[in-house]
């Protein structure tokens, strides 16, 4: 015979979670008698006894408690089901950012997007190069640099100058034998072998170019930020370290500035034509400010 009280089962976990009929009553908002009255339909129904009764609340048997795990694992797996049945129909957005990003500037401004669009869910793809969207698997990207790139659309997030960051030790150096000396001696951090940042930079500054300068290629901003600190190198960075230069822990080594580099919004042309894109895009310019 096929089992049917399944209304009388799901009541039955309450009473066994709640250790007692009275407690499992007022849980359901039901009375006591129609909570035992349940139970006893279910205990005819499986032929065996589900409790003990006790003088103060009740006892599951053994039996009992074996159908309270099967019972459980099953309710449990049926909610799992039914919340990845209504997560088919909810759109996702994967936005692909720096953990130096995510941390510093995305990160603590989230949870009013996410209040303000409940039915949207939100993945941050951890990328340290977002040069190809379509590659990543992401529907919108973060970039650092000046902007003039041509393989996607971009729009400007927020401008931040970015200038030349180093230790107690290079900033020292700079000091004692002057820019162009100090900074030919030091050991320059970049984000990818072609990046052209450090020669915008020292053409900015009137100093040429780099020319045979040591560098180091750390693709993740954060491990760079922590090899300026370290003494490995000298690095470009922007405001997003104002807590490493407020502690000392970073230096300023030059008042000139990459000031047209910041942040940017990239996304491909199908992406841009998703309304939940267009949302994010818009509240993420209207964090950023004027």
């Amino acid at each position: 015979m096929r089992f049917r009280q399944f209304d009388s089962l799901r009541i039955f976990t309450v009473v066994a979670a709640s250790g007692g009929f009275a407690a499992a009553a007022e849980r359901l908002n039901l009375t006591k008698g129609a909570v035992s009255y349940q139970i006893r339909q279910l205990e005819e129904a499986l032929g065996f006894a589900l409790f003990t009764r006790l003088p103060r609340g009740v006892a599951l048997t053994p039996r009992g408690k074996a159908l309270q795990a099967a019972a459980q694992r099953a309710f449990d797996g049926l909610e799992a089901d039914i919340r990845r049945i209504r997560a088919a129909d909810t759109p996702t957005l994967v936005i692909g950012v720096t953990s130096y990003f995510a941390a510093r500037w995305l990160s603590p401004r989230l949870t009013d997007f996410m209040a303000a669009h409940p039915d949207l869910r939100l993945r941050l793809q951890p990328v340290v190069n977002t040069m190809d969207l379509a590659h990543e698997g992401v529907d919108l990207a973060v970039r650092w640099g000046n902007g003039r790139w041509r393989d996607v659309p971009c729009q400007r997030l927020f401008a931040c100058p970015a200038f030349p960051t180093g230790n107690a030790e290079a900033a020292a150096l700079i000091a004692r034998e002057g820019a162009e000396a100090g900074f030919a001696r030091l050991t320059l951090l970049r984000d990818r072998d072609d990046s052209n940042a450090w020669s915008d930079w020292f053409r900015r500054a009137g100093l040429g170019t780099p020319g045979d300068a040591d560098t180091l290629i750390i693709p993740d901003p954060n491990v760079r930020v922590q090899a300026v600190i370290d003494g490995q190198g000298i690095a470009l960075n922007d405001a997003l370290v104002g807590e490493e230069l407020a502690s000392g822990r970073v230096h300023r080594l030059s008042e000139v500035a990459l000031e047209d580099y910041g942040y940017h919004l990239a996304y491909t042309a199908e992406s841009a034509r998703r309304p939940e894109i267009r949302e994010f895009i818009d509240w993420m310019v209207a964090m950023a400010g004027p």
